[in-house]
């Protein structure tokens, strides 16, 4: 039995059950592995189970979203105690090995790689009866396993990198962490291979793109600080003439306005679809317990967040929404009609206004400053703010990170821009001391833990710095 518990990596294309509603794809039973892939069928089947795991607990219906905001200056947990203190240990940093949501975020990640895996492993001998299918289906894995390895490597540091099927579970063992450069590597070449094959559109609201991978790349070398390479990416994305800015930030996230121009990637969830099993729990999961009747107040947005946006912002009221007392609820969110935990909006992970904002973050970065306020008001202009000037280098850094800030808030951004941009401690630290909690970050705190299952499981998984 221990051997069956000890690594969540080891994950086998027994279980590939969860689609994509959105594909129109009837959900596929469990088939054993060694009888499947024998048809174009059955690898659409597959890939289809590889957007589906991106709607598992610790990847985007919770995991990521939550991480990338309440380890941030942009929200914080109303009850740090409820729900075991998981939430509450991310959002004051004092995070144990044990903690859930850490182990959720590893264990699915790596579930959703195993099948992009499977798929990569097998595609090649299956004939398709239009190869240029078959192409955009490997752009398309490729996509997501680079995506969900840089959410990993920006989460953990080094981390196993498996990139090959794995078929026996004992050949897992002993698989150390790679370097994050390697893990980076790994990456790159993922999206280079998948923005050579995918088409400008992906065909059904959903599936990856040429733009999304484009965009994600520019991320990488933004993070990176190959502002050179991200330029280029980015400035391919806007003349392709794909996207743009809606008229109005409030129509971005509407249920009723799914796969709109601006959004590039989202992960798609349904309510009401299933046995209302396709919807999120995040509304339930992220609204005040006193303002949502199932509301268990997790990753709930500051008032100091609220307080940035300047009278005549649209995105006040709108992106962050001042309710009863001193609660703040994002407006990103709708309330599920059905069950609490059946909410019905997409995760947004890439959309057009944080390829404008990544525009002005690196030509600010080349000096090309007024080009940098250019990119930025546009994005402001939407809302109604005041227009910036490209008053100098330094000054033009801050305003676009708060930039990124406003507009960006709840979709899982803040806290890695954080990390990339070395600001992470000196923030975090004055965010604390502003509101009279004595909590201190230092450089130990700037990476998660390796759950400590993991660990216990495979013992040449070592543990990271002040855990």
């Amino acid at each position: 039995m221990k051997k069956l518990y000890r690594i969540f990596i080891v994950i086998l294309a027994a279980s590939l059950a969860a689609c994509d509603f959105d594909l129109n794809q009837s959900p596929i039973t469990e088939k054993e592995s060694s009888n499947f892939f024998k048809s174009e069928i059955e690898i659409e089947e597959a890939v289809y189970g590889v957007y589906g795991a991106l709607r598992s607990n610790g990847v985007y219906e919770l995991g990521i979203p939550v991480i990338g905001e309440i380890s941030s200056d942009n929200t914080f947990d109303e009850v740090p105690a409820n729900d075991g203190g998981n939430y509450g240990e991310l959002d004051e940093f004092t995070v144990i090995p044990s903690n859930s949501v850490i182990a959720s975020i590893w264990k699915d990640s790596y579930v959703a790689i195993q099948r992009a895996n499977v798929v990569l492993n097998r595609i090649g001998d299956i004939p398709f009866k239009d190869e240029y299918v078959k192409q955009n289906r490997i752009g398309e894995m490729k996509f997501l396993r680079g995506l969900l390895y840089f959410n990993l490597v920006r989460i953990y540091g080094d981390v196993p990198l498996i990139i090959e099927e794995t078929t026996d579970v004992n050949a897992a063992f002993g698989v150390e962490r790679a370097a994050v450069s390697e893990v980076y590597n790994q990456i790159i070449q993922d999206l280079k291979a998948a923005i050579e094959v995918l088409p400008l559109d992906g065909g059904a609201d959903g599936r990856a793109e040429k733009g999304a991978a484009q965009a994600l790349l520019a991320k990488v070398h933004l993070t990176l600080k190959d502002y050179a390479n991200a330029k280029q990416l980015l400035d391919q994305v806007q003349s392709s003439g794909q996207y743009g800015l809606l008229e109005s930030g409030n129509d971005i996230f509407a249920i009723a306005n799914k796969g709109n121009r601006e959004v590039m990637f989202a992960v798609k969830f349904e309510s009401g679809i299933n046995g209302n099993s396709m919807g999120s729990s995040i509304f339930r999961m992220c609204t005040p317990s006193g303002y949502y009747a199932s509301g268990k107040g997790h990753n709930i947005p500051t008032e100091q967040l609220y307080s940035l946006y300047e009278d005549g912002d649209l995105r006040k009221e709108s992106y962050v929404k001042h309710v009863e007392g001193i609660y703040y609820v994002s407006g990103k969110m709708d309330a599920p009609t059905t069950v609490p935990d059946d909410a019905g909006n997409d995760f947004v992970v890439l959309r057009f206004a944080d390829v404008l904002l990544m525009s002005a973050e690196v030509e600010n970065e080349l000096g090309n400053t007024a080009l940098a306020a250019e990119m930025l008001n546009k994005v402001r202009q939407r809302s109604g703010a005041s227009e910036v000037l490209a008053d100098g280098q330094v000054t033009l850094r801050s305003t676009i990170a708060a930039e990124r800030q406003m507009e960006l808030v709840g979709e899982g951004h803040r806290w890695f821009d954080l990390l990339r941009t070395g600001q992470a401690i000196e923030v975090m630290n004055k965010h604390f001391a502003e509101r009279g909690q004595n909590i201190v970050v230092d450089q130990d705190n700037l990476l998660m833990p390796i759950p400590q299952s993991q660990i216990d499981a495979d013992p040449v998984l070592n543990q990271n710095p002040g855990y």
